[in-house]
């Protein structure tokens, strides 16, 4: 297995593999048809055997504090992406992919990682076992049909009707919430110190 950095050229083997990786997620709508640019600079590692792209990882980093992390103090990094083949997991690609990204963020100055990610266990047990503490979570709702929508959402623009929506809830009375949509997902924040 080789880890490098991610080239242009790589660009459909990278989206196959986070398409096939996130399938099996509670992301497994987040599809993407080409690679996101960042308007920071960025670490963008890809895993390859055989000619393959078997896993990914893509950091967005700072030069000016919280510019693009969410909390902490110093300057970090945001982890956008981090996927392995459903082919190729559990074979320490994602930790190779971390270690190296790891490696590269100390050297550019960085003193910590911040990821974003929704409520599959072995996800979140994938970033405890890496030595992230999780400090902070949201509920990520999907509001679909009328009968979820009623009371919730409505267009202040004639003849336009919601048909469905995404929204962020960020309150206290979370069970309430989980009971009253079907598809509600907790997105926990994760942050690992690296100096």
């Amino acid at each position: 297995m080789e880890i490098r950095r991610y080239k242009i050229e790589d660009e459909m083997s990278w989206v196959r593999c986070r398409v096939l990786s996130f399938l099996d997620t509670a992301y497994y709508d987040n599809v993407l048809q080409e690679k996101e640019r960042y308007e920071n600079p960025s670490i963008e590692l890809v895993a390859v055997i055989h000619n393959q792209i078997v896993g990914l990882l893509d950091i967005e980093y700072e030069e000016k504090e919280r510019t693009v992390c969410s909390r902490g103090k110093g300057i970090g990094g945001m982890i956008w992406h981090i996927a392995v083949h459903p082919d190729f997991r559990r074979k320490g690609i994602g930790k190779a992919l971390l270690l190296e990204a790891e490696k590269i963020a100390k050297e550019l100055g960085l003193n910590r990682l911040e990821a974003w990610t929704r409520d599959n266990a072995w996800v979140n047990r994938w970033y405890d076992s890496n030595q992230f503490e999780m400090v902070d979570s949201y509920l990520q709702v999907y509001i679909d049909g009328a009968g979820e929508l009623k009371g919730v959402l409505k267009s202040e623009v004639p003849k336009l009707k919601p048909v469905q929506a995404f929204a962020h809830y960020v309150g206290e009375d979370r069970e309430r919430i989980k009971t009253k949509f079907k598809r509600v997902h907790e997105c926990f924040c994760y942050e690992k110190q690296l100096i």
